[in-house]
């Protein structure tokens, strides 16, 4: 009995075995890398079954509208315009003496105004609530 079960569970094991092998040939053949002239530089969601996106294909950016049915070229472009970084807004601050940004002078109340902290969010929070719970008065009746 015991060198039954020994020989199913070595023909088993050597089963999964070439199944993970075969998988992995599958996926990646051997000797082939991934193509760096062609690549998805970003997609965008515009609908339930359409999306935007940009390919590079070698040195030029393809801007194709893909949906359920059909993929379709919108624009041909430079590459450099979707590979350079947008600049980021920096905001002056003097720290050779003078302070630090506090909040907006139009703000009104503390600091904590509007945040999870502030005692004025939990009680128009609760405010809420009880007009949800709260039962109607019933009207009398006729």
């Amino acid at each position: 009995m015991f060198p039954l079960l020994l020989q199913v569970g070595v023909t088993l094991l050597v089963v999964l075995l070439m199944m993970w092998g075969l998988a992995r040939v599958i996926r990646r053949p051997f000797g082939l890398r991934g193509n760096d002239a062609l690549a998805v530089l970003g997609t965008q969601q515009v609908g339930r079954g359409a999306a935007v996106a940009v390919v590079r294909v070698a040195d030029r950016a393809l801007v194709i509208g893909i949906t359920d049915t059909e993929v379709s070229l919108l624009v041909e472009h430079d590459l450099e315009a979707f590979l350079t970084e947008p600049e980021e807004e920096h905001i002056p601050v003097d720290l050779d003496g003078g302070e630090l940004p506090g909040r907006h002078p139009a703000a009104t109340g503390g600091r904590l105004e509007g945040s999870l902290l502030s005692p004025r969010t939990w009680m128009s929070a609760v405010d809420v609530l009880r007009e949800r719970t709260a039962r109607p008065e019933r009207t009398a009746r006729r």
